[in-house]
């Protein structure tokens, strides 16, 4: 899509089930292995109970669209604030959603 084709107002959304697979995946690509995430027995003595998975991957949903969506392929986003709300536990489905809030067709950058 050319920027130029991007108006104020359009959306685009991602989702995905988080699974075992994608906890253990993440672990082996960031190297985070805090047991939170891959260990039952450490995740039931947390406030948490169970295990949760890492909150960056529900934070690279946004890459998928901006990547592959909006404003599509061959977009690179620059920033990202980050506030997470609650845990992200197996089987949770997470859904990221944007809205675009300007376009500046000069700079060549969308704002979401």
């Amino acid at each position: 899509m050319k920027i130029s084709d991007i108006c104020v107002g359009m959306k685009a959304s991602q989702s995905q089930t988080i699974t075992d697979a994608d906890i253990k995946v993440f672990a082996e690509l960031s190297g985070d292995h805090n047991p939170v995430h891959l260990s039952d027995e450490f995740a039931k003595g947390t406030r948490f109970r169970r295990r949760i998975a890492h909150g960056m991957i529900s934070a690279s949903l946004f890459s998928a669209i901006f990547g592959t969506k909006l404003p599509g392929y061959g977009c690179v986003y620059v920033s990202q604030s980050l506030n997470f709300k609650r845990p992200v536990y197996l089987g949770d489905t997470v859904l990221a959603a944007v809205e675009v809030e300007s376009v500046d067709l000069k700079k060549q950058r969308v704002f979401f």
